[in-house]
């Protein structure tokens, strides 16, 4: 306004020709002369003269304002900054390097002032001036990838790898994880509360070990300010009540009590004048962001998803399975390193038994594979440095990258292996088993069970095993971790087919996949009678609060308001009811196809022969061979010491996970929730003897360590004597017998003494 009036003052007849010049019709220069003087003289009339003394009074008035308010930024500025200051030392942020900080501001020019570099008219930001290297992120950057500078997936790496700061807007609100991150600064506080909950889940989220701290920094000297500081007030009571561990589910929920856009639309008009005031918007506030509301749709959610209908036994049952299942660090490196070589990688360690890899540059042969899973995984890099598959490891060097399923190198790793292992299950495969006399035959499929919509809710591999009698059985894929490749290529016996693919599939659907079906059926009826109620709560509940607010509206209308834009809101009241109505019909909708289940994608992946081992009768092996009558004695036993133990027994013999029990303690008031579980190994001798463990046996014991039980019975022909050993893995000299791939214990070594431990 100061800069217009003067130059009004500079040329006070120019501007009358322009204000003049902008009023003529287009066509005037086509008009008559009398008719273009006629409008010149109307416009003449209308465009007043300038009044040069007025004018500098204005401008005077003016200077005073712009230079009031500009002390006073500076001030509030200033008063900010310092806080900031104050806080990040208090945090430990200087004396820390590792620390990471994340700041959110709302303004592109607050962002340059706190971390510009200086150039192209930027300042120098304030943080840069205190030494902190830090990295930014906002609107002006394209999405990018991590190997090109001034992009946001860059500035994101660049935050976990070196940078100690990242300032952003809201262009860091979505779509980044940063997990690594736990303190996080709300420099400006938006308008729309749920911009707030969707910066805390930047680095709230899945993987994050630490407890978030997050501070907002409000200005309570302005109106606004004021309306966010009781808007947070009455958050942090609500929580207090319903959330005291602060798991954010009231922030998950605020935008269903009190719709997104609704503060900043009264802010707009308290600004405008519009008949809004701060007291009424506190008072708004203190109406709808009210505990009742609160509760009742986090009730669905809090108790809905969790109390009523999860069972604590089951989450415990789960629990021990996680831990036998569970796909440790070792697996994924192992697999890895094996895939490697297959796809052109050549990783190399740091140092022995460091577990950390360079990988170096990418194969050109591997980028279109990247290309082609990066909607699901992310851009492959060109290059990586350090890599580890251990978590763990990024304690020591958050710099490594962490490779595991999922991420884009171990996803394009993985799928390139496929791609050329194909034509090898195609032709089959011939395995040695050491324990089996009599060939087999397996037919390796996958198959998954989908609801209504196509979503796959379990995918399995099954493997059927066919005996040469024609008996057909289901079995583990973890049966070919017992099982030997030959040192040479065998071919598979010719002219030999003990069943056809297509009885094989038939064995499998009957015996496998319906059994699959119907226990899919059932766990899909509970979570989706479980999601409904919900749906059926939150929607409705806002549908009723949207319904009471088009009531007040339309009685506004009926008595004769003369507020602007009522009916405008009327409008959007009624557009809002008819999308919240579509929205809830459409989820019942998809709710029905969900609870449909069906059995499809039943592929065969491949076939192989499994043949009794070529050394099982040689006088250095024989011994590795188990005796059935003798095993069934040491399992009988186990089975009945751990039962008078006053334990429930499970056995998985037949199932090739690396043990043979499963020995649950029941819980004295909930006997289907366990005390203690324990996956048993039994290993019976006739006297005394060496004992062996496979190769699955062995890296089982390897993973679960000491939830692991190694329980060997001696003298099962005569009298049985039990003697267990616990994470046999660490406390045993094992020694590999590298031509059958077992682990062999002697217990009479006088080197190296076993200490038998009899019960």
């Amino acid at each position: 306004m100061k800069e217009k009036r003067e130059r009004i003052l500079e040329d006070p007849e120019g501007y009358q020709r322009s204000q003049i010049e902008r009023r003529l019709p287009d066509d005037f220069e086509d008009l008559e002369d009398e008719e273009q003087a006629d409008i010149m003289s109307k416009l003449e009339g209308v465009v007043a003269d300038v009044d040069p003394a007025a004018l500098r009074e204005e401008i005077q008035e003016l200077s005073k304002l712009i230079h009031l308010a500009k002390e006073l930024e500076k001030k509030e500025v200033e008063v900010k900054l310092s806080a900031l200051k104050g806080l990040l030392i208090k945090q430990g942020l200087f004396s820390q390097p590792d620390m990471k900080l994340l700041i959110f501001t709302e303004h592109k020019d607050t962002l340059d002032y706190l971390a510009g570099d200086g150039k192209d008219g930027r300042p120098m930001g304030k943080l840069r001036e205190w030494g902190l290297k830090l990295t930014m992120i906002h609107g002006g950057m394209k999405i990018g990838d991590r190997d090109t500078p001034g992009t946001r997936i860059y500035a994101e790496r660049e935050f976990r790898e070196s940078a100690q700061v990242l300032i952003a807007t809201e262009a860091a609100g979505e779509g980044i994880n940063l997990q690594f991150c736990w303190l996080m600064i709300n420099y400006d506080i938006p308008w729309n509360p749920v911009r707030l909950e969707q910066r805390m889940g930047r680095i709230h989220r899945y993987g994050q070990e630490k407890d978030c701290l997050i501070f907002n920094f409000v200005s309570t000297n302005t109106r606004e300010g004021r309306v966010l500081h009781k808007l947070f007030e009455r958050i942090e009571a609500i929580q207090d009540d319903l959330d005291p561990h602060r798991t954010g589910v009231v922030f998950n929920v605020l935008g269903d009590v009190f719709p997104s856009n609704e503060l900043e639309r009264m802010l707009r008009q308290m600004y405008a004048h519009n008949q809004m005031t701060e007291d009424l918007i506190k008072q708004r506030i203190v109406q709808s962001v009210d505990r009742g509301r609160f509760e009742s749709i986090t009730q669905s959610t809090l108790e809905g998803l969790a109390k009523r209908e999860l069972n604590l036994s089951a989450i415990l049952g789960k629990s021990a399975q996680a831990r036998e299942r569970r796909l440790v660090p070792e697996v994924i490196e192992d697999f890895f390193l094996a895939a490697s070589p297959e796809v052109g990688l050549a990783p190399k360690a740091h140092k022995e038994d460091s577990h950390v890899y360079r990988v170096g540059r990418v194969p050109r042969h591997l980028w279109p594979v990247g290309e082609r899973l990066e909607s699901r995984h992310g851009r492959l890099g060109r290059e990586y440095g350090a890599v580890v598959f251990d978590k763990e490891l990024l304690k020591r060097d958050a710099t490594n990258e962490w490779v595991t399923p999922g991420h884009p190198l171990f996803e394009t790793v993985r799928e390139e292996a496929w791609e050329r292992v194909q034509p090898h299950l195609a032709r089959g495969a011939v395995f040695y088993d050491l324990q089996r006399r009599m060939a087999a035959q397996l037919y390796v499929f996958s198959a998954a069970i989908r609801d209504g919509r196509g979503n796959a809710l379990q995918k399995r591999l099954f493997v059927v095993q066919a005996e040469m009698d024609g008996e057909m059985s289901i079995r583990q894929p973890t049966l070919f971790l017992d099982l030997v490749a030959p040192e040479t290529p065998v071919p598979p016996p010719p002219g030999v087919t003990f069943v056809t693919r297509e009885q094989a599939e038939t064995a499998l659907y009957q015996k496998a996949l319906v059994p699959m079906l119907d226990e899919v059926k059932a766990g899909r009826e509970r979570e989706v009678k479980v999601i409904s109620d919900h749906v059926e709560i939150s929607l409705n509940t806002i549908i009723n609060r949207e319904n009471a607010i088009y009531a007040d509206l339309c009685l506004q209308k009926e008595g004769g308001s003369l507020e602007s834009g009522l009916d405008g809101r009327i409008k959007i009241s009624e557009d809002k009811l008819m999308e919240l109505g579509h929205r809830l019909d459409n989820r019942r909708a998809e709710l029905a196809q969900e609870r449909q289940c069906s059995i499809g994608d039943i592929q065969l992946l491949g076939s192989a022969w499994v043949l009794p081992h070529p050394d099982r009768d040689k006088p250095a092996v024989k011994p590795m061979v188990s005796n059935p009558e003798i095993e069934r004695i040491a399992v009988d036993f186990v089975i009945a010491y751990e039962r008078a133990q006053g334990r429930e027994v499970e056995s998985v013999e037949s199932e090739n996970r690396g043990f043979d029990l499963i020995s649950r303690l029941p819980h004295p008031e909930d006997p289907k929730t366990a005390l203690d579980v324990r996956f048993i190994e039994v290993k019976g001798r006739s006297e005394d003897g060496d004992i062996a463990l496979t190769s699955n046996e062995y890296n089982t014991a390897r993973r679960l360590r000491k939830d692991y039980w190694l329980y060997v019975v001696l003298h099962c022909a005569t009298q049985p004597s039990l003697n267990i050993f616990r994470d046999p893995f660490d406390g045993l000299p094992w020694q590999p017998i590298v031509k059958i791939e077992h682990y062999k214990i002697r217990l009479d070594d006088p080197a190296r003494p076993v200490v038998l431990r009899e019960e």
